[in-house]
């Protein structure tokens, strides 16, 4: 239903890929590309809506966000300043929006719209303000939050650690959920991880 509160996302997909050498978004995954996997499987798990921070090389992402119903852009120019500027620029654009939760994740950590369906449940059936999802006992992505939590968010700073403070702040309202999928720790930084990640495909 128009207007209920849901998840949303925020995808964070602003940098410069400079350890990729190419960028990341537009890299070549299951059968499309990057971000258009991370649109489809948010929006395939249930987030009701998909915001997508550019930066670098924005204009070539923007008609592809454009072309999916459920996502929207937002620019942030401030990119070259930290992840902490790009997470903020989404938090910004959350603003009266109806919002309940809020998931995090990075355009170069692709996931299973299964896995995130799991993890989005588990959220939503349970009291923790803050749902990370860990494979043998490492922290992974997505992460999620509460909406109460955005005022805090709005106003994170890169040299307190940016979201991490936040998240430390509450730690006894925070489930850090075990879960069978290594792919929760995938970060695809360089061409050898990407190699990786390819190599392990289901």
């Amino acid at each position: 239903m128009p207007g209920m509160p849901g998840v949303w996302a925020i995808l964070l997909a602003a940098g410069e890929s400079s350890r990729m050498g190419q960028l990341k978004a537009l890299l070549a995954w299951r059968g499309s590309t990057l971000i258009e996997h991370q649109l489809n499987s948010l929006l395939a798990a249930g987030v009701q809506h998909v915001v997508v921070v550019l930066g670098h090389d924005a204009d070539r992402l923007k008609p592809i966000v454009d072309s999916v119903e459920g996502a929207s852009w937002v620019l942030n120019a401030d990119y070259l300043l930290g992840k902490t500027t790009s997470l903020k620029t989404g938090v910004y654009a959350l603003d009266g929006q109806p919002v309940s939760d809020v998931l995090l994740l990075n355009v170069d950590q692709p996931r299973t719209a299964d896995t995130v369906r799991k993890l989005l449940k588990r959220h939503e059936s349970s009291q923790y303000v803050i749902t990370i999802p860990t494979h043998g006992g490492k922290g992974g992505h997505p992460i999620f939050l509460s909406a109460k939590l955005l005022p805090e968010m709005a106003v994170i700073e890169e040299e307190t650690k940016g979201l991490l403070a936040v998240v430390r702040r509450h730690a006894d309202a925070t489930e850090r959920f075990e879960i069978d999928d290594p792919s929760v720790l995938w970060d695809l930084n360089t061409p050898e991880q990407y190699e990786h990640a390819l190599a392990t495909e289901e």
